[in-house]
């Protein structure tokens, strides 16, 4: 779709994403979800099988309460701003993943490992219908493939078996897809909707909950 830039949604502008950004590095802790894992998470949620409430995913977010009304009426507005944008932006393919910046030896460089650390949050709002699509239709693994490579080779998320780590084509082309992969997930969703077995199937208690994320570190600002 070529759909001319003055068509495109209302997103947050830069100044609005360093505010945004600069209130999660201030109010955030170790592990949090920072700028690119908020955007990750909302991204993962945008395309998700099920509606997640703000109420559900907001305390992924926010961790301490509003010492200042009017600040903090802010930030949830902007907040409320980048999830709708999302969407939108996925509909007129103009979405691109919120990156993070790490300092290394070689210099500044993008790393995709806060974003796929929240898009993984983001399937754990919904953990049991991904997890049961996920084991019984390996179609839905194939869609995710470039989204799986990214968060394997950062860490995020462990592998049955050892992957070589990605070289920076690999790393590039997997990132370039990310948007692809995104519109694709949610039309899966959209097709193969969750049954009523596997709604049902999320009120039953699970015996495998528990802290079990690997550490995160992250450095540098956001990048878009």
């Amino acid at each position: 779709m070529n759909t001319p830039k003055s068509d495109w949604p209302s997103s947050l502008d830069d100044k609005e994403l360093e505010e945004l950004d600069r209130y999660l590095r201030t109010h955030g802790g170790e592990g949090d979800l920072m700028l690119d894992g908020v955007h990750g998470l909302l991204s993962a949620i945008a395309v998700g099988p099920l509606e997640v409430l703000p109420d559900e995913w907001l305390p992924e977010v926010l961790h301490d309460a509003f010492t200042d009304e009017e600040e903090g009426n802010r930030i949830l507005a902007l907040l409320a701003k980048l999830n709708d944008s999302i969407g939108a932006e996925l509909e007129v393919d103009a979405y691109e993943p919120i990156l993070g910046e790490i300092d290394t030896e070689q210099g500044p460089m993008l790393t995709a490992a806060g974003w796929c650390e929240g898009f993984s949050r983001g399937i754990d709002m919904r953990a049991v219908l991904w997890e049961t699509r996920l084991a019984e239709d390996p179609a839905l693994m194939e869609i995710l493939g470039p989204i799986m490579a990214l968060a394997v080779d950062e860490g995020i998320l462990a592998a049955d078996t050892e992957f070589e780590k990605l070289t920076d084509d690999e790393y590039d082309d997997c990132l370039a897809q990310v948007p692809v992969v995104l519109g694709a997930v949610g039309d899966y969703w959209h097709t193969h909707a969750p049954t009523q077995a596997e709604v049902e199937a999320m009120a039953k208690p699970r015996t495998d909950e528990g802290d079990d994320h690997p550490p995160r570190q992250r450095s540098g600002h956001w990048v878009h």
